[in-house]
């Protein structure tokens, strides 16, 4: 049986990704596409998919380089795939570490987490077919309520945050936290556009953000200090006694297809926790300050702040 659509994943190859790419691999009129970095490790992801049983194809994606953003959106063009039903802004970096810049001169947190992940989202809505999905996958350290030990998101204005290069473990951890709030300030603005559109193929597309919870996991902190790592892999998964939102890969993963290619997407515009609609960070839903993450954004990455106009 051939596929008969396409779902790309970020970070496909490995992780929450890799498990999401399986889950949604079991439906045999699904083509996953990875799109990460590395070609080997992309190739080996699509080898063990094929494995599984499932249909998967590799196409290399740098989120850092918009250059390589631009290249990865005209090669799923002309790579003769099956129609684009959804995408999976999954692929994320926490560094802790000496901040870094970006080609373009921008924070890498921010550039890899919101920066690219709108660009490739507005470069691809022209190729996405009726009713199509896309997931942004953000985090619970955006909510302050949460009282996770990360420092609190903090987004005055996008260039702020996108030269933010204080050089601490704690503004590595803010830069994280306030680049899954511009996660979700994104998930919201674009939803709000498609609806106001009037074209009824971009009505139907519908927005959502999860947070996918703690997963220890997964390589997330590979940036942070030797002690700090091995706390990660040994002693936060027993957060899972006093903490309801501490979940293995493959638990998140199912979570993350089902808002995707399931009945959870719609009506779109909302953000998931341990499965359920629920309200994100007040913060989040301060539309001025979306508003301007968009504007912001489209003229970082060289588009029109109309939804249409790449």
């Amino acid at each position: 049986m051939s596929p008969t659509y396409s779902i790309i994943i970020t970070g496909g190859n490995t992780g929450l990704g890799f498990e999401t790419a399986k889950v949604i691999g079991l439906d045999k009129d699904a083509m996953v596409v990875i799109a990460c970095r590395n070609p080997q490790l992309g190739q080996d992801a699509v080898a063990r998919l094929t494995a599984f049983g499932g249909h998967a194809a590799f196409l290399p994606l740098d989120l850092a380089s918009q250059a390589s953003i631009r290249e990865f959106a005209e090669a799923y063009r002309n790579a003769g795939l099956p129609p684009l039903k959804g995408i999976i802004c999954n692929a994320g970096m926490q560094n802790v570490a000496a901040p870094t810049k970006t080609i373009e001169g921008y924070e890498l947190t921010f550039a890899v987490n919101h920066l690219g992940h709108y660009l490739l989202t507005r470069l691809l809505l022209e190729d996405m077919e009726q009713d199509g999905r896309i997931t942004f996958v953000s985090s619970g350290t955006h909510d302050p309520a949460e009282r996770l030990p990360v420092p609190s998101a903090v987004y005055e204005d996008a260039e702020t945050v996108a030269h933010d290069f204080e050089s601490s473990q704690k503004a590595g951890l803010r830069r994280y936290a306030t680049s899954k709030l511009c996660n979700i300030y994104c998930t919201y603005e674009l939803f709000r556009r498609l609806s106001a559109s009037g074209d009824p193929r971009l009505v139907s597309i519908k927005v959502n953000a999860i947070d996918p919870g703690l997963m220890p996991a997964t390589g997330l902190t590979r940036s942070s200090p030797a002690p700090m790592q091995w706390i990660v892999r040994n002693v936060m998964p027993l957060l899972r006694l006093i903490n309801d939102n501490v979940h293995s890969p493959e638990t998140s993963a199912k979570r993350v297809a089902a808002l995707t290619i399931g009945e959870d997407a719609v009506p779109g515009g909302r953000y998931f926790r341990n499965g359920k609609a629920v309200r994100s960070s007040e913060a989040s839903y301060d539309e001025d300050k979306a508003r301007e993450l968009w504007v912001s954004s489209a003229a970082m990455t060289g588009l029109s702040s109309e939804l249409t106009d790449v």
